[in-house]
């Protein structure tokens, strides 16, 4: 039995690919392409930064990198909770992204706290 490869940067892809696929099926009202808007800009910047801290030089530049992975994370989850409170889109993927977006989160933190000892 073969065993799939974990890929964090696939899975920050896919998180990014899915909030937005969320989020074309959201009212299209002022509170929805504001949140829209908001979610797919911070889900995104979480793929795409991440991408970059794997071409960083130092390990400080990493950690600088994934610190601004975790922001976007901790604002992307943020945004989901208010959709979630209006009760935009469907229930069952609003909970699934919450979900995959706090254990991104917790991911990262880790990597950034224990890997690069990286302190507030």
């Amino acid at each position: 039995m073969t065993q799939k490869k974990y890929d964090l940067e696939d899975r920050l892809i896919q998180f990014a690919g899915e909030s937005i696929l969320f989020l074309n099926k959201i009212p299209k009202d002022f509170a929805g392409v504001n949140l829209s808007n908001q979610l797919s800009r911070s889900a995104s910047s979480c793929a795409l930064n991440f991408g970059e801290s794997q071409g960083t030089i130092t390990q400080k530049d990493k950690a600088y990198k994934l610190s601004i992975v975790l922001k976007e994370l901790k604002e992307s989850r943020a945004t989901l909770k208010i959709i979630d409170y209006i009760s935009y889109g469907d229930q069952l993927k609003r909970q699934k992204l919450i979900k995959e977006c706090e254990e991104l989160t917790a991911i990262i933190a880790s990597i950034i706290y224990k890997k690069y000892k990286y302190n507030r």
